[in-house]
């Protein structure tokens, strides 16, 4: 399927994303290279700290969230992230399933770029307990669909 411009956004519309298994390894990793804290990186360590045990960095929970929007079919043409707000209410733990689900609150077209439109959004991505382990509102630039001269059809 092709691309998703502005103008197939539905306000008040959620759809699925995408789904991604996390694995203990993957935690570890991701800590060793990008934040070596001990409760990411050590199971004896984690148990001692204010998390109980092993669990993902908060870098490396938006990271999946990245990774499981790029892996989606029908890609949105966003140009920028303007701004966004994240909350992790719950640690993501080692055999995980996380879903992420978005939620668009606000389209409209830009006034200084008639180009693009600015899409405001609620983004969770939930374990498989049915817990959010991932809160994000943002807003973001987003292609216009062109006309066959270039102009948008709005």
């Amino acid at each position: 399927m092709a691309d998703r411009y502005l103008e197939d956004m539905t306000e008040g519309e959620t759809t699925e994303i995408g789904r991604h298994r996390v694995s203990r390894d993957e935690i570890v990793r991701f800590a060793r290279d990008w934040d070596p804290q001990p409760f990411h990186l050590d199971e004896e360590a984690a148990r001692d700290s204010v998390f109980g045990g092993l669990c993902a960095s908060s870098c490396h929970t938006y990271s999946i969230s990245s990774l499981i929007f790029s892996r989606h079919p029908h890609k949105l043409r966003t140009a920028a992230m303007l701004g966004l707000k994240m909350n992790f209410p719950v640690p993501v733990r080692p055999d995980d399933e996380l879903t992420l689900r978005e939620t668009c609150l606000d389209v409209r077209p830009s006034r200084s770029r008639p180009r693009y439109g600015i899409v405001k959004s609620r983004t969770t991505l939930t374990n498989d307990r049915g817990e959010e382990v991932m809160v994000m509102q943002s807003s973001y630039l987003v292609e216009r669909r062109p006309d066959g001269d270039g102009e948008t059809d709005r």
